[in-house]
This record gives structure tokens, sequence and C-alpha cells, in this order.
């Protein structure tokens, strides 16, 4: 993951300076932009590997700029923002977001959370040679390609949303547990709060649904976890 461009996106300049100081001195390449009008012409222009996202900027704000991004890309967002409440980090989540971290934050926790998101987009963005290719219901999802097709039509998912799905199809009979799917998607139980599994599961039933309505696919185990609905 070292020398994975990330983009900083943060009005203040003080804390902008920090967090590139921080992702520097880990071996990533950074660049900053201070507005959300400059961020939008850079992600428009470049690729990045991640993005930290603030939500209250200048021009274009940060809600703003996630399903613009999510239009051009599947790369992680990462929120950083003093908005504390609930509501704040679900809307930021349904939207597109991957991760919510409130300010202030702790050096060591960015840098986990900004390693996590990494191992995992890059994880799954490796073709798999031995099969690449994930059939379930009207679902077709081409791991080498990293995208899903439902009915013949693209999903256009998230990258968290396409890690859920890849993980349920690749073991359609299993029961995942909450802390096995954080293990396995994110690295770590402790990344991302335990409200936003729910709200990423979410998101994907809500996209399945409007290219197949007469099917079911993710089934919540009360209690338990999730499954592929048989």
């Amino acid at each position: 993951m070292m020398n994975s461009k990330i983009l900083v996106v943060e009005d203040d300049l003080d804390l902008n300076f920090i967090l590139c100081k921080i992702l520097q001195k880990a071996d990533y390449q950074v660049e900053s932009a201070y507005s959300g009008q400059v961020a939008k012409q850079l992600i428009m222009q470049n690729d990045y590997d991640l993005i930290l996202l603030d939500l209250m900027l200048p021009e274009v704000t940060g809600e703003m700029l996630i399903p613009i991004i999510r239009e051009k890309s599947t790369t992680p967002i990462m929120i950083i923002s003093s908005k504390t409440q609930i509501e704040d980090r679900v809307n930021a989540l349904e939207n597109g977001a991957d991760d919510y971290l409130t300010k202030p934050f702790e050096q060591p926790e960015i840098l986990a959370r900004v390693g996590a998101l990494l191992r995992r987009y890059k994880q799954f963005s490796v073709p798999t040679v031995v099969q690449n290719q994930l059939t379930f219901k009207n679902v077709v999802i081409d791991m080498e390609e990293r995208n899903c097709m439902v009915n013949g039509q693209l999903l256009v998912l998230t990258g968290t949303e396409y890690d859920v799905l890849q993980l349920l199809c690749q073991q359609p009979k299993k029961v995942f547990t909450k802390a096995q799917l954080y293990e396995q998607i994110w690295g770590d139980d402790y990344m991302v709060e335990d409200n936003a599994l729910n709200v990423h599961v979410s998101n994907l039933r809500k996209k399945l649904k409007q290219y197949d309505k007469e099917n079911e696919y993710i089934e919540t185990v009360w209690g338990v976890g999730f499954k592929l609905k048989d």
C-alpha cells in the first residue's frame, strides 16, 4: 500500500498540512485541496487510491462531492468531519462513503483506517486466477473487472458495497457474523462503527432491487449477521 496516491480535501490549512505530513511520513503520495471546487477538478483529472474528505467545504461541500466521485470510480472515500451526529454519518455512508472518522482524531487511528481501506481495495482489485466470475440468481460478478451485472445491467457500487456482495457470493450458504465481515472487509472490527455495516447492506439491497424487483438477495439472520437469501 505504500506509495498509494491519496487526496486530502480539507479547508483548514493547518489540519490539511498535518494530515499530509502524517501520510507522507508513512510513504504515501499526497495531494491537497482546500476547497470543494478545486477537489472536484483534481478528481476529474486524476486517479487516486483513497480520498480523505471533509464535509464542510467552501463552494462545493463534501456531501456534494461524494456522488461526483462515485460517478467516476469506486475509489475509497474516508470522511473526516467535525459533524458528530448519527444522521450525518449515516447520510455520508448512504451516499457512497466507505468510512467516517470524527474530529479530533489520533494519528495511529487515521493511519490504521487508511491502511485498512487501502488493503481491502488493493486486495479485491487483484484479478482472481482460479475463478473470475461468481453467479447468484440474476447477479453476475466479474472479479477480474471488479464489476457486477444484474439482469444484464451494470450495477454501480461503492468499493465497500462490492466487497460485501462478493464475499457473500463466494460462500452463498454461509451466515457471516458482523465480526467476520468486519475482519475480512475492513481488516479489523474497530475500523468502522457497527452501524456502518448495516448502512452498506441497506444500500446494496436498494440497488439490487432497482434492477431485480422479483428477488431478494441479502437476508438478515437476526442476532448473528447476514447471508444470501435462497
